[in-house]
């Protein structure tokens, strides 16, 4: 059960009502994002995500980012968002259990799991040189900062208990 109340929209604040507005020209309203309004500068904080993917979109594919995110999700056991991201996945033809990284998904899958795991000790030297095969240090460093935001978003949704979005209730036993 959740630990905060979503934001009911008919009673919310006007600002709350704008920020709500905004945000449904580039992305869905989720529970999480619901929860979030209660604070305008935490929800568009947060929100900033959808700026930095779109800078990711610039030298990684869809899948590319969405095996990132996945990544991220699943190792923080994030149930919201590891869902959200199988949802992606599964509705785009992928079985999850058998489908085969390229090197680069390998890479990402590795960097999105050492940024929760171990970011002082897993991102080391070697790493970072394995992803200039692929990356610059501008996009590493892109990727850093939206790892940090998928990362932070894990976050609201666990502390917070989010309650699950109904939509994605049928994806649990597909990660």
């Amino acid at each position: 059960m959740a630990l905060i109340p979503m934001i009911d929209y008919e009673t919310a604040s006007p600002e709350v009502k704008q920020a709500h507005d905004e945000h449904l020209r580039v992305g869905k309203m989720t529970n999480m994002k619901r929860t979030l309004l209660n604070n305008v500068p935490a929800f568009k904080a947060l929100m900033s995500w959808y700026d930095l993917r779109a800078e990711a979109s610039k030298f990684l594919s869809d899948l590319d980012i969405n095996i990132f995110c996945y990544s991220i999700s699943n190792t923080n056991e994030c149930l919201i968002c590891s869902m959200f991201f199988t949802k992606i996945l599964v509705d785009a033809g992928i079985d999850m259990a058998t489908f085969e990284l390229d090197e680069k998904q390998k890479l990402l899958q590795e960097f999105g799991s050492a940024l929760v795991l171990d970011p002082k000790g897993k991102i080391n030297e070697d790493l970072i040189a394995r992803m200039r095969k692929f990356f610059t240090d501008e996009q590493i460093v892109l990727l850093d900062a939206f790892g940090a935001i998928m990362i932070a978003t894990n976050l609201i949704n666990s502390s917070l208990k989010v309650d699950l979005d109904g939509y994605l209730a049928g994806y649990v036993s597909r990660r």
